[in-house]
């Protein structure tokens, strides 16, 4: 989930290019990819403020307050994309 300042002219070029350099960076993530426990990387665009908003409904929003950023589940996700 990528809330993004300004769209990129090529979502789907910009996609590909962060799945691959996400697998440069991180062998592990490739070795994933490439065994097929996971699958290439999908950004979903959400609108401005979805992640701010998602935190104050927790009651989390402030400096002090991170999202989490893995899960084993999609309730981080589905709560961020329901704001936008």
């Amino acid at each position: 989930l990528i809330e993004f300042g300004s769209l990129p002219l090529d979502l789907k070029a910009f996609s590909q290019t962060l799945d691959d350099t996400l697998q440069i960076k991180n062998i592990y993530y490739k070795d994933l990819i490439v065994g097929k426990v996971l699958r290439p990387l999908v950004v979903t665009q959400v609108n401005s403020g979805a992640f701010k908003n998602y935190m104050k409904s927790l009651g989390k929003l402030g400096g002090q307050n991170k999202l989490p950023r893995l899960g084993n589940d999609r309730k981080v996700a589905d709560g961020v994309v329901g704001y936008s």
